[in-house]
C-alpha cells in the first residue's frame, strides 16, 4: 500500500511487520503484529503527506494481534478496504529494494520476537536504508529487528546510541518473560546501547539521530511524529 497524497520528494516508509503468529516458536497462544503500533505511526506520516509501503517477513497476510477497534485510529485503517488489501499483499521483505525508501519501520508486537531478529532480509534492507542516510524506527518489541543489525564496519547499529523498547520489566508484567526468546531491552544493552526506560506502559521515545525508538504502544503515535519531523527536515 502506498499513500495518494504525498510529501515533495519524499521517498516512502517501508513499514515492516511480523510474519510470527504464536507466542513461541513450536506453538502456543496466538499473536502477530500491534496494530496500533502500525496504525499510529501511519497516521502521523500521512498527516504530512509522507507516502508509505508494507511489508512483512514473509510476504502476505502477516497476522496481527491487538485488534482494539475501540481505538478510532485503529477502527478508521481496519475499516479501510485499500488498507485491509494492502495488509493482505505485504511484500516479502527479502525481495524489497532498500534504496526506494526513505525510512524502515518496525511495528511491535510479540511476534516480533521471533522472525525480526533472525531475519537476514530485516538487517540488510535495515542496514543499506541506515548508510544511506535514511531513518531508521521501531516501537515497544520492534526494536527486536536491531539487535544483530550490523553496519559496514561490523559494528551493531545500536552500539552507542541512546534508545528505548519493550522494557524487562514490561515483559514480566504481561508473563511472558520466560516464553520471549529473550529480554529485549537486556539484550540491547548487550549490544552496546544505552537503554533509557520510562515507568511501565508510559509513553517514551528517544530520538538519537537517525534512529527512533518507542517503549510501547503508548509510543506508537510519538515514534511516527519522531520520524515525520526527521524526514521533512531532511526533504
Amino acid at each position: 500500500m502506498t499513500s495518494t497524497t504525498t510529501a515533495p520528494s519524499i521517498r516512502p516508509v517501508l513499514m515492516v511487520l511480523t510474519s510470527h503468529g504464536t507466542k513461541g516458536a513450536t506453538g502456543g497462544e496466538p499473536t502477530g503484529f500491534y496494530l496500533g503500533e502500525l496504525t499510529h505511526p501511519l497516521a502521523e506520516l500521512e498527516a504530512a503527506g509522507i507516502p508509505f509501503e508494507l511489508a512483512s517477513i514473509q510476504g502476505g497476510e502477516p497476522p496481527v494481534d491487538g485488534l482494539d477497534l475501540g481505538d478510532a485510529v485503529n477502527a478508521r485503517y481496519w475499516n479501510d478496504s485499500a488498507f485491509r488489501e494492502a495488509l493482505r499483499h505485504t511484500q516479502r521483505l527479502g525481495d524489497v529494494d532498500a534504496s526506494k525508501y526513505s525510512a524502515i519501520f518496525f511495528a511491535g508486537g510479540h511476534g516480533a520476537m521471533w522472525d525480526f531478529p533472525t531475519s537476514p532480509d530485516a538487517a540488510r534492507v535495515t542496514r543499506e536504508v541506515y548508510e544511506a542516510g535514511g531513518v531508521v524506527g521501531a516501537v515497544c518489541h520492534g526494536p527486536a529487528a536491531l539487535v544483530n543489525v550490523t553496519l559496514g564496519n561490523g559494528a551493531y547499529l545500536v552500539a552507542g546510541k541512546n534508545l528505548s523498547a519493550f522494557t524487562d520489566d514490561e515483559e514480566r508484567a504481561v508473563g511472558l518473560a520466560q516464553t520471549v526468546p529473550f529480554l529485549l531491552a537486556t539484550t540491547l544493552v548487550q549490544r552496546g546501547a544505552h537503554h533509557h526506560p520510562a515507568p511501565d506502559w508510559t509513553a517514551q521515545v528517544v530520538v538519537d539521530g537517525r534512529l527512533v525508538t518507542g517503549q510501547n504502544p503508548q509510543s506508537a503515535a510519538g515514534v511516527g511524529a519522531a520520524m515525520r519531523e526527521l524526514l521533512l527536515r531532511q526533504n
